[in-house]
């Protein structure tokens, strides 16, 4: 058993009780080939909540300060985490991501780039939008309703995939695929809340 599956084991069987966890649309979620689930971030615990519910392992861009101190590197390394600078265009983060898009894996991003403080939907970064472009991933929308509050339900859904193989062939821009990505999240939450 991998690191991965045994650290994902554990914190399912914490935090499903802790939050009761209610999850919906994993059928939506490709079995095989290149994914990128693309989440609202609402709280600190969304990338854990994310990797415990997708029935698939999940590769997390996290900021670059969780990888300078080597106990926690070596954590979050094995996680599946990569390192992002954060307010700049990080090209090797972009290129890690490419690479494991490449290779068919589960890319988990949150375009908004950092946690909405009233758990409002804020203007995605053009990120999600590069990787949606660049890659031949489908995107899958994924709404995380709370609150995250002990003994109240916390929603997990997940759309139905999005195809931007239209958006790549007319050449479409980073930030217009984003605001689409943004709108298919902001529908999960209006149907779900």
């Amino acid at each position: 058993m991998s690191f991965y599956t045994f650290a994902r084991t554990v914190v399912k069987q914490v935090l499903t009780p802790l939050y009761r966890i209610e999850v919906s649309g994993v059928e939506h979620i490709p079995k095989e080939g290149a994914v990128i689930i693309c989440a609202n971030h609402i709280s600190n615990l969304d990338p854990p909540i994310v990797g415990i519910t997708c029935p698939r392992p999940v590769h997390f861009m996290a900021k670059e300060e969780l990888f300078r101190t080597p106990v926690v590197k070596q954590l979050v390394s094995r996680l599946h985490a990569f390192p992002v600078r954060r307010g700049m265009g990080d090209r090797e983060a972009l290129r890690t991501g490419l690479a494991l898009l490449k290779e068919g894996k589960v890319l988990g991003l949150f375009p908004e780039g950092t946690r909405s403080k009233d758990g409002k939907l804020k203007k995605g970064l053009a990120g999600a939008g590069f990787f949606a472009l660049r890659s031949e991933a489908v995107v899958v929308p994924c709404a995380i309703i709370g609150p995250y509050r002990i003994g109240k339900k916390l929603k997990v859904i997940y759309g139905a995939p999005v195809d931007f193989t239209p958006w790549r062939e007319r050449r479409a821009s980073a930030d217009e695929v984003t605001a689409v990505i943004m709108e298919h999240i902001q529908q999960l939450l209006n149907e779900h809340q």
